[in-house]
């Protein structure tokens, strides 16, 4: 008599596969860091792609973000009230003040490594800059919680309870964009299952040892809705207030969570 299983879980991977995803990661980790040090005012955010595609290329592994679903650079770059997706372009010229959000995945040995890094360029605006703390401090809180047996909306749960006191902690107003979250990852970037960044806990797949997600809150000054740009990539905050976004690939342990795609 079989018996239908009431509960998936995260598929674990070995630690040998744990290993050459990070491989892949800490390449990303590299590329941001280029990235970061070449970003500055009068730089566009296609020589910024370019600097990301060099460091990937030059370590072996491919952009994973190159050509998937047809997108034509190997970072994402968004800036200011971009949210997520923005195309590298020559038109994008950064300046002193700018909030710039740097998304980049590579491919390596079949593994992908997913990771993302907001930032100023120069002196940000008070409340710009609380925002993009307070959410680097809501990603380390959501990751916490990505240990063997909890369940996927824990994290969730983790991340919007964060946020909430986040709000306070740093003094801003806080908006979890909506419609936008993490995911699985592996051989693909996008693997199921969806992350919501909020939600209530206990709910969805059982996390095991090994399993692996890219946990990645988005944040907003002003507001929870977004519209996507007429090239079907950009997603903008609908007030155009600034937003956020970090993310890191992580794998859940017996020693406690692992990030796979640390930025030395």
């Amino acid at each position: 008599m079989g018996f239908r299983r009431s509960h998936k879980v995260i598929r674990g991977k070995t630690p040998l596969e744990l290993d050459a995803m990070q491989a892949a990661g800490e390449i990303v980790g590299r590329a941001l860091q280029a990235v970061r040090a070449a970003a500055g005012p009068g730089v566009s955010t296609l020589e910024l792609d370019a600097v990301a595609e060099a460091t990937i290329r030059d370590a072996g592994a491919v952009p994973t973000f190159k050509g998937y679903g047809g997108f034509p650079g190997s970072i994402c770059s968004s800036v200011n009230d971009m949210i997520v997706h923005g195309i590298p372009d020559r038109e994008t010229v950064l300046k002193d003040g700018d909030l710039v959000s740097i998304d980049c995945g590579a491919t390596l040995d079949g593994w992908v490594g997913d990771s993302a890094w907001t930032f100023g360029i120069g002196e940000l605006a008070d409340d710009t800059r609380r925002l993009n703390e307070a959410t680097e401090y809501v990603l380390y809180e959501g990751i916490r919680a990505m240990v063997p047996g909890n369940r996927l909306t824990d994290i969730s749960w983790a991340l919007e309870a964060a946020t909430t006191a986040a709000s306070e902690k740093f003094g801003v107003p806080l908006f979890i964009v909506d419609g936008y979250g993490g995911h699985g990852i592996g051989h693909e970037m996008h693997e199921d299952p969806y992350l919501s960044n909020e939600g209530r806990p206990g709910k969805g797949p059982l996390i095991e040892v090994g399993s692996t997600l890219a946990i990645e809150p988005m944040l907003a000054l002003g507001t929870v809705d977004s519209y996507v740009l007429p090239d079907e990539w950009g997603v903008k905050t609908l007030d155009g207030s600034p937003a956020s976004h970090w993310e890191h690939t992580v794998a859940a342990t017996a020693e406690g969570p692992r990030i796979l795609t640390a930025r030395h």
